[in-house]
């Protein structure tokens, strides 16, 4: 049985947002439908879109200023103080080209340095039978994290079978995030989030967070909405990792990888669902 874990305990993220640890100086990149000039997201920093070429932030589908929200939101956001680098690649239907996404992908690594990009966020997956060795994106992520970009992406909603974690979720390099709390009651009629193995043999999700019923920024009016999904789970990885990347600037990708495997919480549950368990944020900061 899952063992049963204390969230509230562990996730007392207000605790370490007193101690000083907000992510400021951090940008975290979001290849997503964009982003709403939400009220609480005050600290957008760069906007690019690959689809309708605007502009101006905008976010015809919603789904992308819910992740910024999880990740940055001054009153909801994992790290409230973190830079937020928003890249539309995603259209109202949250379709896309994966041209778009590689040129995006492109972008981060060339300006990683102008803009202190040390997180990839990518929400988004399709399912693939192709390996890690032929498809582009997951070239294209491996080669972000090889010039010292975290990224982190989602396992998707198309479990609870193996084999269902989606690409770029299936490389081997990259951190790939489960949902902790998929069995809840959401608008999914079924455990949703993905399961490995992949088809090259690599165990996947790597962490777990929770993805149900997460409240977060609308794309109108100021409001907020829930959401469900690995792309919620996925978005607060990484603003917990931008907390890390901001107290430990120093540390690589593959360190980062490292103090997750060791500081997770086990949930009791099969290492093709959880990875390593639980994120732990005060254990992986050590507050």
């Amino acid at each position: 049985m899952p063992k049963t874990i204390d969230y509230q305990k562990i996730f007392r993220l207000d605790y370490l947002h007193r101690q000083g640890i907000t992510g400021a100086g951090v940008s975290v990149a979001i290849l997503d439908t964009g982003a709403y000039p939400h009220e609480d997201l005050k600290h957008l920093l760069y906007f690019r879109d690959y689809i309708n070429h605007a502009s101006d932030y905008y976010d015809d589908s919603g789904h992308g200023t819910h992740v910024a929200g999880i990740i940055g939101s001054s009153k909801l956001g994992a790290a409230p103080n973190c830079n937020l680098i928003i890249l539309k690649v995603l259209n109202q239907l949250g379709e896309g080209k994966t041209s778009n996404v590689l040129q995006a992908i492109d972008w981060v690594i060339a300006h990683k340095k102008v803009y202190n990009i040390r997180i990839i966020n990518i929400s988004i997956g399709t399912i693939s039978k192709r390996s890690s060795s032929y498809h582009p994106l997951l070239q294209a992520v491996e080669r972000a994290w090889d010039n010292g970009i975290v990224v982190v992406t989602a396992a998707g909603n198309h479990g609870p079978g193996a084999y269902s974690v989606t690409t770029p979720g299936i490389s081997h390099k990259v951190i790939t995030v489960g949902a902790s709390d998929d069995r809840l009651r959401t608008h999914f009629s079924r455990a949703y989030s993905g399961r490995g193995p992949t088809i090259s043999c690599v165990r996947k999700p790597d962490v777990v967070a929770p993805g149900s019923n997460i409240l977060s920024c609308l794309n109108r009016q100021n409001g907020y909405i829930e959401k469900s999904g690995t792309s919620m789970s996925t978005p607060f990885v990484s603003g917990i990792l931008a907390l890390l990347l901001s107290q430990n600037p120093e540390l690589t990708p593959k360190q980062v990888k490292l103090l997750l495997y060791e500081t997770s919480l086990d949930l009791g549950v099969e290492k093709n669902q959880q990875g390593w368990g639980l994120i732990n944020p005060r254990g992986l900061l050590g507050v």
